[in-house]
């Protein structure tokens, strides 16, 4: 099953019903208030996620599950290079952004600066192995993954420790990074699309 797509942006338009959505999919799939709950709180974190990117930017979003696994969408066109980025926070009240805090934070960051040829200040401070990668699958130019990041940091040498550490932690303090079995992101073309995946038992 695939929802209708909505077409919200990052100055809050129709977010409300993006949330509403998530709320009538548990209701139609007769979820558990544990998992309607679950699907509910991706879908804010997925929508703060959105709300925090600099500028105006409109994004489609859309839920669709096939043997128990949920998956919400968040797609995107890239639409800021690093310059147009620096101008549009040289002229915000600040005159800076908020620093990117957590596993959400960083994704953000990588949601604004898109394709730009800087794809590796998507994982600054950390650059580590698995942290961003070209993929083969046909259906992306680049592809990133939760779990195959998981996966890097647990084969880091030693001396990347605090690092890693550092990693870690992140993970830890994400609500998202509890929830979701896994979150990947990826580009094709000019299109950036999130999806949050969640198997519900």
């Amino acid at each position: 099953m695939k929802t209708d797509v909505i077409t919200i942006s990052s100055k809050g338009t129709r977010m409300e019903a993006a949330l509403l959505q998530a709320d009538k999919v548990a209701a139609y799939k007769e979820m558990s208030r544990k998992n309607a709950l679950h699907l509910r709180l991706l879908a804010e974190e997925m929508m703060g996620m959105m709300r925090s990117i600099t500028g105006d930017v409109t994004g489609k979003f859309w839920i669709q599950d096939e043997d128990g696994v949920y998956e919400l969408h968040l797609q995107t066109e890239k639409w800021l290079t690093s310059e147009t980025r620096e101008k549009l926070l040289a002229a915000s009240t600040t005159g800076k952004n908020e620093k990117a805090k957590g596993l959400m934070g960083r994704l953000r960051n990588f949601f604004e600066i898109g394709a730009d040829e800087d794809v590796a200040a998507f994982s600054n401070p950390l650059i580590l192995p698995g942290m961003y990668e070209y993929t083969t699958a046909p259906a992306m130019d680049w592809e990133w993954s939760m779990i195959h990041y998981e996966e890097a940091l647990e084969a880091c040498k030693p001396e990347k420790a605090e690092a890693v550490q550092e990693a870690r932690d992140e993970l830890e303090k994400s609500v998202v990074a509890h929830v979701a079995d896994d979150i990947k992101v990826g580009i094709k073309g000019r299109t950036i699309e999130m999806t949050i995946l969640k198997k519900m038992t």
